[in-house]
C-alpha cells in the first residue's frame, strides 16, 4: 500500500496518511464517503483525533483590493483518541455530509473554470496538528439548478467564469459565509444593453433560491446592476419553464429603474411579482470584512498552489 503524505508536522519517521474517497463527486445535500488509510512510522504515536475538513478557493475583497483565499466551510471529527504502533497500518471509514449550499464545480460534466473544491485531513498527535492530505472531488448540479442552467444554455447564454464571494445576499437565508456566482454572456438580442448576467443558487433542503444579477450597458441606470430572484421548492423548480422566467426578467429590465428586481416567484403563494430590490451596497450585508478573518484566517494563500493546478502530490 502506497501512502501519499508523511505528516511533516511530526519530523522524520512520523506517521502517513492517505484519504480515500469512494466517488469524487457529489451533489449538494449529499454525502462523500471514503476512507482515511494511516500507517505507524518509526516510533508508537498517541492519535488525538482526525478531523475532515472541506475546503474551496475563495475571493477575498479588502481596502487594497482582492486576493483568493483558501477557506474551509465544513469540518468534522471523523475518529477519537487511539494509539498507532509503529508500522502499523489502520483505516478509518466515514461519511461527510455535504452542505446544501456548497457550491457548484461542474456542469453537465463539464468544470466551471475557476471553482475547485478539497477534502482535507487533519491528524493530530501530541498537541500538534498537520493538514497532511487535500483530495479534489467535484460537485454536480442538483436537477432543480440544473433545469435552471439548461434554460441559460438553451437561450443562447454563454459562460464566462465562476468565482465565489465572501458576504450575505439581502433577504436570503444563506448558512454559508459566501456565496457563488456564475457569470454568463447574454445572449446576442441583449447585446448593447447588458454585458452579463450572475446566477447564484442558495439552496436547502426543501427550497432553492434563484438570484439573478444583470450588468446594464448604457441608457438608463448605466452603471448600476439589476436583480432578480426567484424563491421555489425543487419540486417546483423541476415544473417551470425558467427560459420564459428568464426572458422576461431580462426584457422587464428596460422599464425598471436601476436597482429594481423583477420576478420573485413565490413558492408559498404561487404566483408571480415584483419587487423592489436594494443596491449592490444592501445585497451583500454588512459586516463581511469582519467575518473574513475567521473564515479565511491563517490560511497561506501558497497552500493553494499544487491543490487547485492539479499537481498534487502523487505517492
Amino acid at each position: 500500500m502506497v501512502f501519499k503524505r508523511l505528516l511533516g508536522a511530526f519530523g522524520v519517521g512520523g506517521p502517513s496518511v492517505d484519504t480515500v474517497l469512494a466517488v469524487p463527486r457529489v451533489s449538494p445535500g449529499g454525502s462523500l464517503t471514503g476512507e482515511v488509510r494511516i500507517k505507524g512510522g518509526d516510533f508508537e504515536a498517541e492519535i488525538e483525533h482526525i478531523t475532515l475538513g472541506l475546503v474551496t478557493r475563495i475571493e477575498i475583497e479588502h481596502g487594497e483590493g482582492e486576493h483568493t483565499g483558501l477557506g474551509e466551510f465544513f469540518r468534522t471529527e471523523v475518529s477519537g483518541p487511539f494509539k498507532l504502533g509503529v508500522g502499523e497500518e489502520r483505516t478509518v471509514p466515514f461519511q461527510v455530509p455535504v452542505p446544501w449550499e456548497t457550491p457548484l464545480t461542474e456542469v453537465q460534466g463539464q468544470p466551471l473554470n475557476g471553482m475547485a473544491m478539497g477534502v482535507r485531513t487533519e491528524l493530530a498527535i501530541a498537541k500538534a496538528v498537520d493538514k497532511g492530505d487535500l483530495d479534489p472531488f467535484s460537485v454536480a448540479a442538483l436537477p432543480s439548478q440544473e433545469a435552471v442552467l439548461v434554460a441559460f444554455s438553451r437561450l443562447g447564454f454563454h459562460f464566462k467564469s465562476a468565482d465565489l464571494e465572501t458576504g450575505h445576499l439581502y433577504g436570503v437565508q444563506q448558512r454559508l459565509p459566501f456565496y457563488q456566482e456564475i457569470e454568463f454572456y447574454p445572449p446576442a438580442q441583449y447585446s448593447g444593453r447588458i454585458n452579463e448576467v450572475e446566477l447564484t443558487f442558495v439552496a436547502d433542503a426543501g427550497r432553492l433560491d434563484v438570484i439573478l444579477e444583470a450588468d446594464k450597458r448604457g441608457g438608463h441606470g448605466s452603471g448600476h446592476d439589476t436583480f432578480g430572484r426567484f424563491q421555489v421548492t425543487h419540486e417546483q423548480a423541476l415544473q417551470m419553464d425558467w427560459a420564459t422566467e428568464i426572458t422576461g426578467w431580462l426584457d422587464g429590465l428596460a422599464g425598471q429603474h436601476h436597482g429594481a428586481s423583477y420576478g420573485g416567484h413565490d413558492g408559498h403563494h404561487g404566483h408571480h411579482g415584483h419587487r423592489g430590490g436594494p443596491g449592490m451596497g444592501a445585497v451583500v450585508a454588512a459586516g463581511a470584512a469582519g467575518m473574513v478573518g475567521g473564515f479565511v484566517a491563517a490560511e497561506a494563500i501558497d497552500e493553494i498552489g499544487d491543490f487547485f493546478e492539479g499537481d498534487e502530490e502523487e505517492g
